[in-house]
């Protein structure tokens, strides 16, 4: 990804080139987001349309376009690319909302299957040159992570009632002098949780971007064929691991989301 670029900063001068900045500026402005339409601020929130806004746009009708041309191949003998996504989702339900959440698997499994297959589509289109990887912006991973926190713990309280949702931050058998520090330790390891969510998912994909980014920086570095013919095997073998790589952060994306999920719907927490 961007090989292009980085061979044309080895080669030639970097403003020949039309790039500014060299090593760490260069390698870091692609994995930043950017404002594409300016769009003026309403009641003070700044809604402009950036890189990576589009990129879940693209990831959305991705998706949309994806499953309404599966459903055609449904039948009661899937075929072709139907045949494939009832095989993914078999097997979330099978390896995660089963042994989660139970019987309340089917419930949330609308949210959950979103969640995975619209990180996984950012995830894989991060790989593409040119593209970006919104889940390497920690407002995109926040939001997820904010939605997952929401479902869970509305659902807790509907399940429980208020009174009872907030008793079970109190295990039974607590002596009375810790209850207070324990119930606090409780509560606040329900938003530790939640932002851990969020920033596992940023900092491994940002991560998997800028370890590519350091190998083929070496190029600019050193402006060497001989330090080329290392790094650019190094950093293909790399975005291939990307790929086992988006796969296994959406899994466990939707994996942590129904542990909490279920952690939420427990009697205890």
């Amino acid at each position: 990804m961007f090989l292009y670029n980085f061979l044309s900063l080895a080669l030639f001068d970097p403003e020949q080139t039309g790039h500014k900045e060299e090593g760490a500026g260069f390698i870091l402005e692609h994995v930043q987001d950017y404002v594409i339409f300016e769009i003026p601020p309403i009641l003070g929130i700044d809604i402009s349309i950036t890189f990576h806004v589009v990129m879940m746009w693209i990831a959305s009708i991705f998706l949309i376009l994806l499953f309404s041309l599966s459903k055609r191949q449904m039948g009661m003998v899937p075929r072709g690319m139907g045949n494939l996504l009832e095989a993914i989702v078999l097997f979330i339900k099978t390896d995660i909302l089963d042994p989660y959440l139970g019987k309340d698997g089917m419930r949330f499994a609308p949210y959950l299957l979103t969640a995975f297959f619209f990180v996984l589509v950012c995830n894989l289109l991060g790989l593409i040159p040119g593209a970006g990887t919104a889940t390497s912006n920690l407002a995109v991973t926040g939001s997820l992570a904010v939605l997952t926190f929401f479902i869970g713990q509305s659902a807790g309280i509907r399940k429980k009632g208020f009174g009872k949702y907030m008793k079970s931050f109190l295990p039974p058998g607590v002596p009375g002098f810790v209850a207070p520090l324990v119930f606090f330790i409780e509560f606040i390891g329900v938003f530790t949780k939640h932002f851990a969510l969020a920033i596992r998912l940023f900092a491994n994909m940002m991560a998997d971007h800028l370890i590519v980014f350091t190998f083929l920086g070496l190029i600019i570095i050193f402006k060497s064929f001989l330090v080329a013919l290392l790094a650019v095997p190094g950093a293909v073998a790399l975005e291939l691991l990307a790929v086992l790589i988006a796969l296994i952060q959406a899994y466990i994306f939707t994996m942590l989301s129904a542990v909490f999920i279920g952690i939420a719907l427990s009697e205890e927490h």
